[in-house]
């Protein structure tokens, strides 16, 4: 047993204990209506009386069989620590320290409760694992016709926010889209998180010597680009590199040394793979 493995099993744990305290602590105490699993659970116990964690222990095993059944072994391995561990800490926390509301106003509520939860999502996803529950059918629907994930997701929590309009007021229920929309958000900036790099494009005469103090000293590859201005028709080589956020002044102060006249063009990266990044680096000795 490696350590990434031990780390990953650590973040699921966490990542589904962050889940069930946004539901106790926000949730359930202040009435705010949420999509995915939690939603149709908070739904079942509203509607027909049936326990939350009764629902979610049913309907995640339910979703847990229907994915080994289509999604295959490995993904129901991922999926099998968040499908029993959820419904398990929830009910300990319930029995521990109950729905306990942190906060009165509802809005507070939604937001401190989505970034919880889009935190959550995003640590268990990053393991390389999946919540469980309402997170099967979107990648059961991918599979089968090729649509977006997000955007069967995004239909599902929407239909379980309209669903829950029978049991809520209007109001409750644009705080369940406010709820929806923050940990949307936060999840898609969780899963960035540490991965986020800075793409540099440079145009210069001087391209052979910006070129070599990139590598030798920023230590960072490069990449020349055929290029033809349009102007003046002068056939300079793009250089193009990837380098940490942190070191984007420090190039921008050397290449304007050796070329001010120098044209830069700086975008933000979501997520580097490659050596140097995601792989060890290697030197090669002439």
């Amino acid at each position: 047993m490696n350590y990434k493995f031990i780390r990953n099993i650590i973040g699921i744990l966490i990542g589904n204990t962050l889940y069930a305290l946004a539901v106790l602590l926000f949730i359930v105490p202040n009435g705010l209506i949420t999509g995915g699993s939690t939603g149709l659970s908070i739904g079942a116990q509203h509607l027909l009386g049936i326990p939350m964690t009764l629902f979610l222990s049913i309907f995640n095993i339910l979703m847990f069989l229907l994915g080994l059944l289509i999604l295959g072994k490995t993904f129901a391995l991922t999926t099998l620590i968040s499908t029993f561990y959820y419904p398990l800490i929830l009910s300990v926390f319930e029995k521990t320290i109950g729905y306990t509301q942190m906060t009165t106003d509802p809005l507070l509520a939604a937001l401190l409760g989505g970034v919880m939860i889009g935190v959550a999502i995003g640590l268990v996803i990053k393991c390389n694992a999946s919540t469980g529950g309402m997170d099967i059918p979107p990648l059961i629907i991918n599979k089968k016709t090729g649509i977006p994930v997000s955007v069967s997701m995004y239909a599902f929590d929407f239909l379980i926010l309209l669903m829950q309009v029978f049991y809520t007021n209007r109001e409750m229920v644009l705080y369940g889209i406010v709820l929806v929309a923050t940990y949307t958000i936060v999840l898609d900036k969780v899963l960035v998180v540490g991965k986020a790099q800075t793409e540099v494009m440079i145009v210069s005469k001087e391209y052979e010597q910006i070129n070599d103090m990139i590598i030798h000293e920023l230590d960072r590859g490069t990449t020349m680009l055929k290029s033809i201005s349009g102007y003046m028709k002068n056939e300079y080589p793009v250089i193009m590199t990837v380098i940490s956020n942190r070191e984007l002044p420090k190039l921008n102060y050397l290449v304007l040394n050796i070329d001010e006249h120098a044209f830069m063009v700086v975008s933000k990266v979501n997520e580097v793979k490659g050596r140097g990044f995601t792989f060890k680096k290697e030197y090669i000795e002439s």
